[in-house]
């Protein structure tokens, strides 16, 4: 650290907490090593600090990190035919996220989202602060300039906690969403559909305790807000795997959460339109085929624009969907898109990756999530289930696989990632997000000892 650090004393300075650049080109060649100091340092206070001084480096390199809420209000007046893609990178995020602003950079692709959910931030152990850093760390060594939309998706109130105890389960998403925006996560999906009570007799009875709590939950979030930015929120009508949502169930969240909450309310709002988080596996640990209700993602979509100035409605889930189905997104007018497992897929399904390793990896699952273990599972549909576990306890492992393992396992991801955006016809979409959004840089304090 100590080689990394004098030379970026070089090219950076930091006085009164400010930083300033000197030479940016030399600092994105430092850049692999000082984000890997950022997130592997052993000691925790150094490891926030350099997690802080590669955020401001890169906003003063023109990566800013952005609310998307403007392109939403435009999107809520004249739709402009593409679907935003909302990437959950849950492993090799560094590596991914080069990948995915390279793409942007030759494609001249500004919409597109960084995020990561609540669970994931435990499992993957990505903090919002290091997962900011990373991001913005692969925005500077690709030389991307622009806003950075990083959002914090399904900040999920857990039912049987809230019913147990509901101040505590609201307070620790409070907790979460404050560190979020410290992070510069200037976009949040409050999703509190877990708590609609479908007992109730009425639509509006049942969607209540969902939309009084994301009012409650945005107008925390609007009280923290930094000065010049408006933070995006997205709502959640239809838990994602259970039963279809309505344009009527739309309605009713919408007419509540207005009535709780006179503020600015949500951009977007989730529903659930038959798919599953991870898709379904079968035994033999292939994915059974989803079907999409398209028409009512349609009906959502028409209905929040026109009725209440939305971009939209949201799709989550949708990652391990075949490639033929991402067109429909844009036809249907869904604003926003949720990707995550499919990237994960890649990665552990490449023959890239060494059988030695996953073994590795596969036995820790066996080990460490042997209670997650359904009765009749096959091995494949268990470790299907709980892979995802793999990547925060072995995320150094991960992170040190040598390049000639990482850089076919990248070109799947590239591949991938083309085909999404192609499909979502985001291509071309910097020009609207120049237009319609403006970054704010939100000037935060590293410490002046940092580089020694």
């Amino acid at each position: 650290m100590a080689d990394v650090l004098a030379k970026l004393k070089g090219c950076v300075s930091i006085t009164n907490g400010k930083v300033q650049l000197k030479d940016g080109a030399a600092v994105r060649g430092l850049m692999d090593d000082l984000i890997y100091e950022a997130v592997f340092n052993p000691d925790e206070e150094k490891k926030k600090s350099l997690q802080r001084l590669v955020i401001e480096i890169a906003k003063h390199m023109g990566a800013v990190p952005s609310s998307i809420q403007s392109l939403y209000e435009e999107m809520g007046k004249n739709y402009p035919g593409f679907t935003v893609p909302a990437m959950n990178i849950r492993g090799l995020t560094y590596d991914t996220s080069r990948v995915i602003f390279k793409k942007a950079m030759e494609k001249n692709i500004g919409a597109m989202i960084f995020e990561i959910a609540r669970s994931e931030i435990g499992y993957t152990k990505q903090k919002p602060v290091e997962y900011t850093a990373v991001v913005l760390a692969a925005a500077v060594r690709e030389g991307f300039v622009g806003p950075v939309f990083i959002q914090g998706d399904h900040f999920q109130l857990i039912r049987k906690n809230y019913l147990s105890g509901p101040d505590l389960e609201k307070n620790y998403i409070k907790g979460l969403i404050k560190e979020a925006i410290e992070a510069e996560f200037y976009n949040i999906d409050i999703d509190s559909s877990t708590l609609v009570d479908l007992d109730k007799p009425t639509l509006k009875e049942q969607q209540r305790p969902n939309f009084e709590i994301a009012a409650e939950l945005t107008e925390y979030i609007r009280s923290l807000e930094p000065q010049g930015i408006t933070v995006s929120v997205g709502g959640e009508i239809g838990e994602i795997g259970g039963k279809n949502s309505t344009p009527e169930e739309l309605r009713a969240y919408l007419d509540g959460f207005r009535e709780s909450y006179k503020g600015k309310g949500v951009s977007k709002l989730s529903v659930q339109t038959g798919t599953a988080h991870g898709g379904v596996v079968l035994p033999d640990g292939t994915l059974a085929k989803v079907k999409i209700d398209f028409d009512t993602l349609r009906q959502i979509s028409d209905a929040a624009r026109k009725e209440y100035g939305l971009s939209g409605a949201v799709q989550h889930g949708a990652s391990t969907l075949p490639d033929e189905a991402f067109h429909t997104f844009p036809e249907t007018t869904t604003s926003e898109v949720h990707l995550a497992t499919g990237f994960q897929n890649i990665m552990y399904d490449s023959k890239a990756l060494p059988a030695s390793f996953r073994d590795e990896v596969y036995a820790y699952l066996k080990q460490e999530c042997a209670k997650e273990r359904k009765e009749g599972q096959t091995d494949e549909q268990f470790f299907y289930s709980t892979r995802k576990k793999g990547f925060g306890t072995l995320k150094k492992k991960w992170w040190d696989l040598p390049a000639n393992v990482k850089a076919p396992i990248m070109k799947e991801l590239e591949d991938k990632f083309d085909l999404l955006f192609r499909e979502l016809r985001v291509i071309g979409s910097k020009d609207i997000v120049n237009k319609t959004v403006k970054p704010v840089v939100v000037d935060k304090s590293v410490p002046d000892n940092i580089l020694g």
